[in-house]
């Protein structure tokens, strides 16, 4: 009966925004992962503890098994939504949290919940898990993604991600470019609304030329075998999908005099993006202030 499983972050390198109008897109799973554990206790209810990444409680609550409800929370917003999904997970599978679940779940994230990286999606796909459902099922059930996010949870190695009459297609694929001494990712100090802009991006028409212009760039990226080609399909993606969003790249809005390529990663405006340039490239965003620059191998497992 106990239970315990992990899940790899997220970051989408090509087609944001256009994966979910069925662009081919390049994501890859993270070194950086969330775990879940079940201990089942002589309780009266479920003892839910999430702890961060310096091993601190960021979340607690007490979970009532029969309605499956919030007895009390240290975060009214987080509770209701771990109950939503809970309860989204209970109807995918009536057998899960029955009276037999009373017991400790502990959640521990190795990297900082507002990286961005997957808090939510890492969460979801250990409780598919340990439900034994489809994290896609129980993704949809409370969210609009694509579910990129959720192939890269599960995947240990870069994928080719693509929804196709709203069913996600997936193919591993090999990203471990030679120049990845030249790229680097760095976090903007700020945590995007990923939901919100999604559902913007829902709301737009886009061509379809465009759509498959964008797979093309996804295995343009894939197969580039030096560091001139990347930056320029780079480039490319930047100044297209800028032209589609009405928002300036975020190498014109913050870093103009930077020696290389960046790339905006996910939704626009935070979280991760992707720079590619001279391997000395830390100390400049260093010097902007920006102080969370991970090195490629360092940030992706291949």
């Amino acid at each position: 009966m106990n239970f315990k499983t992990d899940s790899y972050g997220k970051i989408l390198i090509t087609s944001e925004y256009v994966v979910l109008k069925g662009a081919l897109a390049l994501a890859v799973p993270t070194k950086f992962k969330q775990s879940l554990s079940f201990t089942k206790k002589n309780f009266e209810f479920l003892v839910w503890k999430s702890y961060d990444s310096n091993n601190k409680i960021w979340f607690e609550c007490e979970i009532e098994l029969f309605n499956t409800e919030i007895l009390k929370s240290s975060n009214e917003k987080i509770g209701k939504s771990l109950i939503s999904i809970l309860k989204a997970a209970k109807k995918l599978n009536p057998k899960f949290l029955n009276k037999n679940f009373k017991g400790l779940v502990e959640t521990k994230l190795d990297f900082p919940n507002n990286w961005g990286l997957g808090t939510s999606s890492t969460l979801i796909n250990n409780i598919a898990k340990w439900a034994n459902i489809s994290p896609y099922k129980l993704l949809w059930s409370n969210f609009n993604g694509s579910g990129y996010d959720i192939a890269c949870a599960g995947s240990i190695s870069p994928i080719l991600y693509q929804l196709k009459n709203k069913n996600p297609i997936i193919e591993i694929a090999t990203f471990s470019p030679n120049f990845h001494k030249n790229l680097f990712f760095i976090h903007l100090n700020k945590k995007q609304d990923t939901n919100k802009e999604i559902k913007n991006f829902n709301e737009k028409k886009i061509d379809t030329k465009l759509v498959k212009y964008f797979s093309k760039l996804t295995n343009d990226f894939l197969s580039a075998t030096n560091l001139t080609d990347f930056k320029s399909y780079m480039l490319d993606h930047e100044n297209i999908l800028s032209k589609q969003l009405n928002i300036l790249t975020v190498k014109d809005k913050l870093f103009k005099d930077f020696e290389g390529e960046i790339k905006s990663l996910g939704a626009w405006g935070g979280d991760f993006i992707l720079a590619a340039g001279p391997t000395n490239s830390p100390s400049y965003f260093n010097k902007k202030g920006y102080n969370t620059v991970i090195p490629f191998n360092k940030m992706v497992k291949i």
